[in-house]
């Protein structure tokens, strides 16, 4: 089951590094690059399913489109 569909994220090219954290009520990704960083909060109501597994599906889909990830725990 996949939880989400990704859209809109900014290119890889210009923000080559996601950190994914989960928080009590969304999904945090932060996108770093050369401009800076750019922030996406995913709603936990829209993941489906439970928070630790949208987690982890959102990580390997992430570098699957080739950012560089890595799992932020800080949020938990």
């Amino acid at each position: 089951m996949r939880p989400m569909r990704l859209m809109g994220l900014p290119a890889v090219e210009k923000y080559p590094e996601a950190a994914v954290s989960r928080h009590e009520e969304h999904i945090g990704i932060v996108f770093v690059g050369d401009d800076g960083e750019q922030t996406t909060n995913v709603p936990l109501k829209y993941v489906g399913g439970d928070a630790e597994s949208a987690e982890l599906w959102l990580l390997a889909d992430l570098e699957r489109m080739g950012y560089e990830v890595r799992r932020e725990t800080k949020g938990f």
